[in-house]
Order: C-alpha cells, then structure tokens, then sequence
C-alpha cells in the first residue's frame, strides 16, 4: 500500500494538507518524522529508512536521487518507491497542487505494490 514520506524541500503543510482529507494516508514530512533526525541525513540514510518503514519518497531533487536509485537498481538493493516532481509539472510553492496530485495518485494506485517504483508525480486531471 502507499504510504508517503514527503522531502525536506516540500513543504510541510503538503502531510497535514493530506491527513486532513484522508487521515487514512500514512504520510508524513520528513522535518516532522522520526522527530526530524533524518532532515539533515544523507540521502542512502533518509531511503534506507524509508523503506524499513515502507514509506515512498516525494522529492523535487532528481539530481542527487536520480542517481542514487540507477546505483541502488543496479546493485540489486530495494527502496520502497520514489516519486519525483518536476518543477515544470507542478510548481514547488504550489502547495494545494502537490496534496491533489499526491491523493489523485493514492486514489489511483495506493492498493499496488511500490517497492523499486520510480515514477514522475503529474497534476490531476
């Protein structure tokens, strides 16, 4: 089942946005997760974590974990779904935008398996 763990660089408000409307989600912001001992951790930790806990990553940053999971596919190592968004999909202060597209996604697919899934976060139709 989906469940989200949201990037240091995505607003908080997107988690509370998203367990306002649906408190069945389990989402999360990672300032706010784990009490934020992870927000200043390297990202192979902040994935690492994410996955012992099944959380799939939302994250603006393709350029340091775009590389990462390449690495971590070839290796054979599993996370438990990354999510990316692009800025020209949706804007990173489009707050409302990312808590649609994150509950039109959930809607969609929560029920699917998410682990090794890397997909582009598109704005609802």
């Amino acid at each position: 089942m989906l469940a989200l763990l949201t990037d240091a660089h995505i607003s908080p408000k997107v988690a509370k946005q998203i367990t306002a409307k649906r408190p069945e989600i389990r989402n999360y912001s990672l300032r706010s997760w784990r009490d934020g001992a992870l927000l200043e951790a390297e990202d192979d930790v902040i994935l690492e974590a994410a996955h012992e806990e099944g959380l799939s990553f939302v994250t603006y940053d393709q350029r340091t974990i775009v590389p990462l999971v390449t690495q971590w596919m070839m290796e054979g190592r599993d996370h438990a779904g990354v999510l990316f968004i692009d800025e020209r999909s949706i804007l990173q202060e489009d707050i409302g935008g990312q808590g649609r597209a994150l509950l039109a996604l959930w809607d969609a697919s929560h029920g699917q398996e998410w682990a090794n899934v890397v997909i582009y976060l598109k704005p609802p139709s």
